[in-house]
């Protein structure tokens, strides 16, 4: 087999992280400090994959193109590959043709994340050469996923989305596939939703006597899509965090597998692990909790968070209770004002969500 390139999608305008993607690119949201997008990239040069082509919007595509550069500091060469608008996973493989040439390649969803990399698939892929190769893991919920039904150790039949599915092994974002998926891609026709979709063009192999073959998860995996997901990534990847402290920390105790960065500076706070604290951060007798992000330039002060994911440049203080459970957005202010009467004054944008106690 020759050598393998990656496609990697980032064209989807991620509706369901609304608010945070009307001003940013859901693959750019960060997962313990560090762009969703970057783990797709690095789990492939890490395969030995280092000709990689990024699917963008036109909505998103400049500002992933900035974040995500030439791909140098990953060790990968990165060419980017711009989708009109999103038709569907098949259409973003045609939409990639010239790039990929007759290369086998790895396509990855930009928003997702796979604890395990793809080194043993990628080896897999290579030492059997079929003409693809699937990631399946079981699901309580596979009426929302493409799912796959097996015989003989061979994928025999794919369903998207299916209302009565037949078995519980759903698709996850990671497919590898020789040039034969093209032809595949061209021969179905648009879902009801008005999409080529991936899980048509793998059956359309199938059905065409083409080798699929699976492999199934054994490590944690998870699609970033919404809020509540991307917490759990933050979570799960926090699991794995290596302590240190290259911070200033005055007066504090620190608890557990904690990381801050340089250039934090942490004064009477209790900090929990795991938690990851980046530089420029500036926490005041404040709590910070187990499964908790701080980004760059943060402030906060007098305020207990857990469990939550605060983005660059926010400041949060003096809260009457605990912040728990969320996703707090690029260079938000959040306080609690004194006096009477006890009001709340919230300047809201479209599609957010608050509770208050």
């Amino acid at each position: 087999m020759s050598e393998l390139k990656g496609l990697i999608l980032s064209g989807g305008k991620g509706t369901r992280l609304k608010p945070i993607t009307h001003t940013s690119a859901k693959q750019l949201v960060p997962v313990a400090n560090k762009p969703v997008l970057f783990y797709g990239i690095e789990a492939m040069v890490a395969a030995g994959i280092e000709e990689i082509g990024i699917i963008i919007a036109p909505e998103t595509g400049d500002e992933i193109r900035e974040v995500t550069g030439d791909g140098s500091k990953f060790g990968a060469k990165i060419t980017y590959i711009p989708q009109s608008e999103p038709l569907g996973l098949a259409h973003a493989v045609l939409t990639a043709e010239e790039f990929l040439g007759d290369a086998p390649f790895v396509m990855y969803l930009g928003d997702n994340l796979l604890r395990d990399g793809i080194v043993t698939l990628t080896e897999q892929f290579r030492r059997n050469s079929p003409d693809a190769l699937i990631l399946l893991t079981r699901v309580p919920d596979p009426e929302n996923y493409g799912v796959a039904e097996l015989a003989d150790g061979k994928v025999v039949q794919l369903s998207e989305k299916p209302a009565e599915p037949k078995t519980d092994l759903a698709l996850v974002g990671v497919y590898m596939f020789t040039n034969s998926i093209f032809d595949a891609a061209k021969s179905i026709e648009p879902s009801a939703r008005g999409e080529l979709e991936i899980t048509d063009a793998i059956q359309h192999l199938v059905d065409n006597g083409m080798t699929v073959e699976p492999h199934l998860v054994d490590g944690w995996w998870k699609d970033t899509g919404r809020i509540e997901d991307m917490l759990q990534a933050n979570r799960l990847v926090l699991e794995d965090l290596q302590a240190h402290n290259e911070g200033e920390t005055i007066d504090c105790t620190i608890e557990g597998r904690v990381a801050i960065e340089p250039g934090a500076r942490l004064e009477r706070c209790v900090v929990r692990g795991p938690a990851v604290i980046a530089s420029g951060a500036r926490l005041t007798d404040s709590y910070v909790g187990p499964y908790t992000s701080i980004d760059t330039d943060v402030h906060i002060e007098n305020t207990e968070v857990e469990y939550s994911i605060v983005l660059e440049g926010s400041r949060i203080s003096d809260l009457g209770a605990r912040l728990e459970a969320s996703l707090i957005g690029k260079h938000t202010h959040i306080t609690r004002t004194h006096g009477m009467p006890k009001t709340y004054r919230l300047l809201v944008g479209d599609n957010c969500e608050i509770s208050v106690v």
